[in-house]
């Protein structure tokens, strides 16, 4: 029974078959597009479970090899767009909010934005804090930061991440609020 066939079926051990003959070469080749081993780690994984959840589309004339490779390209194709649309709606956001304002709306938006941020980070693990505010208030690079912390660079990585990420769930509904605002 062909590969392909076999995991249509559903059959698992035929899947982790594929997933450790596949699993590093994957993963090394999004590491080597984009240089960060945190989205390699999340593309390679992403990758396997769309994978798995879309068996019953793999086409039975194309190599596993080939197929596995296209569904990582497309994988790491709409985790950068994502990412950069976030970029550019944080960018946007902070631009708008954190710009002096004449108004008296303005600097009490402003103002409780900040005090909002303040207890964001003030929430966060000591380290994860530290991390955070080397990167975005110092300007250090990831490398840096993992130098003077004696720290790897994906331990900093992953601290950024989680920062980031507490800080959208902390400020999400003040800065949906401000940009619905905004509009009037």
């Amino acid at each position: 029974m062909n590969t392909i066939a076999a995991l249509k079926q559903g059959n698992l051990l035929v899947f982790n078959e594929v997933y450790y003959s596949w699993h590093k070469r994957i993963y090394y080749f999004v590491l080597q597009k984009t240089r960060s081993s945190f989205i390699a780690e999340e593309v390679t994984q992403l990758t396997f479970i769309k994978c798995w959840n879309y068996r019953e589309n793999l086409a039975d004339d194309l190599n596993i090899e080939l197929q596995l490779f296209r569904i990582a390209r497309t994988t790491l194709i709409d985790l950068l767009r994502k990412e950069t649309v976030y970029k550019e709606k944080v960018i946007h956001v902070i631009d708008k909010y954190t710009l002096p304002v004449d108004d008296l709306w303005g600097k009490i938006e402003e103002k409780e934005l900040q005090v909002k941020l303040a207890n964001a980070l003030k929430k966060m693990p000591p380290m994860r804090r530290k991390v955070f505010e080397m990167s975005r208030f110092k300007g250090m690079s990831y490398q840096q930061i993992a130098q003077e912390l004696s720290l790897s660079s994906r331990t900093v990585e992953t601290h950024i991440f989680q920062a980031i990420k507490q800080i959208r769930h902390y400020l999400g509904p003040m800065l949906s609020l401000l940009a619905w605002l905004s509009r009037f």
